[in-house]
């Protein structure tokens, strides 16, 4: 995998996709020496009372060409994160260090499964796309309203999105664990608040999936503030 490293980033470009996802493109020259796998993100340092505290996000996408980053926030609650997010506008500087994280795509596998919520969509996104235009790949996100939905992999129809609503999470944990039947090759990434992803990783695992054939990252605690160093203290 890429060595993480230290990246002075300006913001291009802020457009909300939704009403609650707001991409933010960030450049800086040297980012033609960028490379990282789908599903790896950076640690942004934003300033918290004083001191520095990071948050982490998946890169959606890269485009190496125009040296742009992509970056997607869900614009939910008052975290550091949000609220620089909510502030930027072109030109505005941010430290990044990356690419970070150990879960990318088991090219090996010849059917993906994506669940979470509104946290996981542009890493689950992300990946999808990366895949192989011939490997088939369903997501199962659940998200605040219809208006939060996105398209992903255009012309691609084996690649699929299930949206759920807030209020549905049993049926969403309904339908991934009736996901991907007996498939010989398959691997599910997990992803989101870490009660969601407990319980997506459990309800696998009881329909005969192995751990090795589970991806799972939680990305944040429901009430609680994620640590400094901007993983969340309690782990899925």
């Amino acid at each position: 995998m890429p060595e993480p490293r230290s990246w002075p980033l300006v913001v291009a470009s802020v457009e909300d996709v939704t009403p609650h996802m707001r991409r933010i493109q960030l450049t800086n020259p040297t980012l033609d020496a960028f490379e990282y796998l789908p599903g790896q993100d950076l640690a942004l340092g934003f300033q918290r009372d004083g001191a520095v505290v990071r948050r982490r996000y998946t890169i959606r996408r890269f485009d190496p060409a125009r040296r742009l980053l992509d970056l997607e926030f869900v614009m939910h609650g008052d975290g550091p994160g949000v609220r620089w997010a909510g502030a930027a506008r072109p030109g505005v500087s941010i430290e990044a260090i990356g690419p970070r994280g150990k879960i990318s795509l088991a090219l090996a596998a010849d059917w993906h499964l994506f669940a979470g919520d509104a946290t996981a969509v542009p890493g689950a996104f992300a990946m999808m796309e990366a895949l192989p235009a011939d490997v088939p790949a369903a997501a199962y996100l659940e998200v605040d309203s219809p208006d939060e939905r996105q398209p992903v992999a255009p012309g691609r129809t084996n690649k699929t999105v299930s949206w759920h609503f807030e209020g549905d999470q049993p049926r969403l944990l309904s339908d991934v664990s009736a996901a991907g039947g007996s498939r010989a090759s398959r691997h599910a990434y997990l992803a989101g608040e870490v009660a969601l992803v407990t319980a997506l990783k459990n309800n696998l695992i009881a329909r005969g999936w192995s751990a090795d054939e589970i991806s799972a990252k939680a990305y944040w605690n429901r009430g609680r503030a994620n640590a400094g160093h901007g993983e969340p203290e309690q782990k899925a």
